[in-house]
């Protein structure tokens, strides 16, 4: 058993340490963008006269960042192989370990910095869901369109199953679609509803709509997924909700008579649901990854600063107040670093096994593993708001200053314990396996956990 990461993972690692050292970071540090990054980040990053979204300079500058790392052959590394991707059987494990260097990394802040910027989901390395989903479930024509558009950034799509009065109970959701005929003859739908926490609503092009189509609520079945364009008659955002970190992209939107032609609709009919598993479990595992990471950062500059910070004559580390909950933080990262690294395996495993027999592997991840991703994502992101609490304490006022990237680490990643399934609901999916509750992956959970 090996316990160190293959050498083609460290030296792909080492490939973007130079990449970041020789192009990002000097963008960074360029002109004045370091208003971005450092204590003036969240005012410079948002139009707080404008519902609080987020800057233009803001996002024209990661999409800078974001087209030299497609000329270096970075961005597209998760992408599937024909639409310039690395095509390698281990993406899981590549990804995970990406993510947890990027944010333990000294001089990536944490996840603050153009190279690797969580707040706005931004990475050297693409992370697109709808690329995925597309790749899948499109249609020929739907994949020769669109996903080339969405790789260069041309196309942006929002994902709508959240409501309103609906989250984790998402097959109970209120949006609807009945077939009608269009005035051109064609079949179609009406869709009528409404989606809330629409990231990326400001410049999206499309949205991902899910609505029922069939069956009653409460029915896995019966959900389809349709592709909306964004400027269809109808389509009105109402609000953009302002977040405990801004600027905000979130949309609340309302759904009116919204009429589509059926070749709108994506993936399977009334199995609509089964398209949202097709990055869920990616996600969730690299998501952990990257909170572990930042709880690596976070305990790794407490360390620094109680060795660097002298009271009453010697340094502030002697004090085991200070040593103790900084010890039980680093031996719970160690060990959640090595649980993600092995769940990350052993879905590139999984999926190696299912992809040689034709099917998708979304199924066997979700019936095999899903209770140890869930294991990592709910720990992670608790872990590494622990993490940055104990760290503006170590530093006393300075890290509660956001001279220190502390409490914006705390406020962003806070989130995870609500978004990519609240922790409650990854808790739950453990205690089910734990139990014996669940045992072949296909429940439909009452809180909100589908079957594929």
């Amino acid at each position: 058993m090996n316990f160190e990461l293959p050498l083609e993972v460290r030296d792909f690692i080492s490939r973007i340490d130079t990449f970041i050292h020789d192009t990002i970071l000097p963008l960074q540090h360029k002109d004045d963008n370091n208003r971005f990054f450092d204590h003036r980040r969240e005012d410079s990053r948002t139009q707080w006269n404008n519902q609080g979204l987020p800057a233009e300079d803001w996002e024209n500058l990661l999409s800078q960042a974001k087209k030299l790392a497609d000329q270096a052959g970075f961005y597209r590394f998760p992408c599937p192989k024909e639409y310039g991707g690395s095509g390698t059987k281990s993406l899981n494990l590549y990804m995970c370990s990406i993510r947890y260097h990027l944010t333990s990394h000294p001089e990536y802040g944490g996840g603050i910095s153009l190279a690797n910027d969580l707040q706005s989901e931004h990475s050297i390395l693409g992370n697109n869901p709808f690329i995925i989903m597309i790749y899948h479930y499109g249609t020929p024509e739907q994949q020769k369109t669109l996903i080339p558009a969405s790789i260069r950034g041309e196309l942006r799509a929002t994902f709508g199953l959240t409501e309103i009065h609906h989250g984790s109970d998402a097959t109970h959701i209120d949006t609807t679609a009945r077939p009608i005929t269009l005035p051109s003859g064609e079949p179609g739908y009406e869709i009528n509803g409404n989606k809330k926490w629409q990231t990326g609503m400001h410049t999206a092009n499309y949205c991902i709509v899910f609505a029922r189509t069939s069956g009653k609520a409460g029915d896995a079945k019966g959900i389809t997924a349709f592709l909306v364009p964004r400027d269809s008659p109808g389509v009105n955002v109402v609000s953009y909700e302002w977040t405990l970190n801004m600027p905000t992209d979130h949309a609340t939107v309302m759904f009116e008579n919204v009429r589509v032609p059926s070749s709108a609709i994506l993936g399977p009919p009334n199995n609509g649901l089964a398209i949202a598993q097709t990055f869920t479990h990616e996600n969730r595992i690299r998501q952990a990854a990257s909170s572990c990471g930042a709880a690596r950062y976070c305990i790794d500059r407490s360390v620094e600063y109680a060795n660097r910070r002298k009271v009453f004559g010697k340094p502030l580390s002697v004090n085991q107040a200070i040593q103790w909950p900084l010890v039980e933080l680093s031996t719970q990262v160690e060990m959640l670093r090595l649980l993600i690294t092995r769940t990350a395996v052993e879905m590139d495993q999984v999926t190696a096994r299912a992809e040689a027999t034709g099917k998708a592997p979304w199924e066997a991840i979700e019936r095999q593993l899903g209770h140890k991703i869930a294991m990592c994502n709910f720990y992670a992101n608790r872990l590494v708001c622990e993490s940055a609490d104990r760290a503006i304490q170590i530093h006393g006022g300075d890290g509660y200053s956001r001279h220190y990237p502390f409490e914006h680490i705390w406020r962003h990643f806070r989130r995870y314990r609500i978004t990519e399934g609240s922790e409650e609901v990854q808790i739950r999916k453990v205690a089910a396996y734990l139990f014996g509750y669940k045992t072949t992956g296909e429940e439909v959970a009452k809180n909100g956990e589908t079957k594929l």
